[in-house]
């Protein structure tokens, strides 16, 4: 109950839904009251907001300081680096229509992750691949759709582990300690999201390395029309930056659930018997 307040409430406080608030408000107060000023001072106050959050500069200048220095990819560095025997892939947005290519299940950010996790994987082929995510309203598991999708693309089905239970980044910490342990692993998540992951794993005493996928914020040289034109991937980038914002006020000013135990699961116990 409280995961899906939370979602709600979140949803709600997104840049879009306020604006479409901030904007029926407006009408209200143009079509039923007096306060003509008012109303119209809104309803410009919004429509600009609209226009200017969805253009490039301004939505990737927004996004920028929350991808931070995640927007470099991961290498190992041979040399030095202790063997990975782990590489967690955080769950984001899926569906799952069997009918479909098993890729396209994966929605948004979660495509990215997947396929940073199997470079990865090629990078330390004698890593298994650890997915998470709860099933929320579908039939099979985030977790489950990710492992299919990386099993699609040649990793062997004994190498990919499913945490099908977490439902969020803190539940999946704590799954994801029952089967790692103390061992330093690669943890793939989008790069905006990676610090506030970082701190639920580290706040668990775990050891992720940050492997960052699905960095957004573009630096590179783009067209005209690309930046000054409004644009709704554009506004995507915003409402990641503000997501991740209310994430981390949130995650701050909330005590850490030490109610989720670390008791090891099936797939940890397998592998040491």
């Amino acid at each position: 109950m409280l995961f899906l307040l939370k979602k709600y409430i979140g949803s709600l406080l997104m840049p879009l839904p306020l604006i479409i608030i901030a904007s029926f408000a407006a009408l209200l107060l143009l079509w039923f009251t007096r306060w003509q000023k008012t109303g119209k001072t809104i309803l410009s106050l919004s429509w600009l907001a609209l226009l200017l959050l969805s253009l490039q500069p301004i939505a990737d200048k927004l996004l920028l300081p929350v991808e931070g220095k995640y927007v470099q990819r991961y290498e190992p560095d041979t040399a030095h680096t202790v063997p990975i025997k782990y590489i967690v892939v955080l769950g984001g947005g899926f569906t799952y229509n069997p009918q479909w290519a098993p890729s396209a299940n994966l929605i948004s950010n979660s495509l990215p992750r997947v396929t940073e996790g199997i470079r990865l994987y090629h990078l330390n082929p004698s890593a298994k691949m650890i997915f998470t995510g709860g099933k929320g309203v579908n039939s099979i598991s985030s977790a489950e759709v990710a492992a299919m999708v990386a099993q699609s693309m040649g990793i062997p089905v004994e190498d990919t582990i499913a945490l099908k239970k977490p439902l969020d980044t803190e539940e999946e910490a704590a799954e994801v300690e029952k089967v790692v342990g103390q061992q330093p692993f690669i943890l793939v998540t989008s790069a905006n999201h990676m610090a506030r992951s970082l701190k639920f794993f580290e706040q668990r005493g775990l050891h992720p390395v940050a492997g960052p996928a699905n960095q957004l914020a573009v630096t590179t040289p783009l067209y005209p029309w690309e930046k000054y034109i409004p644009s709704s991937y554009y506004f995507t980038h915003t409402e990641r930056a503000w997501y991740e914002t209310l994430g981390s006020i949130w995650q701050a000013i909330k005590p850490v659930n030490t109610d989720i135990k670390p008791e090891k699961s099936e797939n940890s116990q397998q592998k040491n018997s």
